[in-house]
């Protein structure tokens, strides 16, 4: 059974910072030969893109957390990470990691709430 298991949202301050965790268990294959991602949704919208990083440690990220997310990986600990500093308002939704990219391995989500 595969399991994918996000820790680390919160509530923060504008310009405050927050790390995301996300362990998997029971993947079919080898957690190093998944590209990994993170999405996140905010209340009313769809479900965004947020960062990828390959499993060779390639990195893409959506424009509007450039510079301020940084995406990364462990995978002796079969652990994904979204590191966040700067963090605005717009930021605030669930966050969810995906094994794959076209898999259906989520994660169920963590909050992540920016508000002064």
């Amino acid at each position: 059974q595969v399991q994918l298991v996000e820790t680390g949202g919160g509530s923060v301050q504008p310009g405050g910072s927050l790390s995301l965790s996300c362990t998997a268990s029971g993947l079919p294959l080898s957690f190093s030969t998944y590209a990994m991602n993170w999405y996140r949704q905010a209340p009313g919208k769809q479900r965004e893109f947020v960062a990828r990083i390959s499993r060779d440690g390639l990195k893409k990220y959506i424009d509007s957390v450039k510079g301020r997310f940084t995406i990364s990986r462990d995978n002796y600990q079969n652990s994904l990470y979204l590191h966040m500093d700067t963090l605005k308002p717009e930021d605030t939704a669930i966050y969810y990691c995906r094994a794959g990219d076209s898999t259906n391995y989520w994660g169920q989500g963590t909050q992540v709430t920016v508000s002064s």
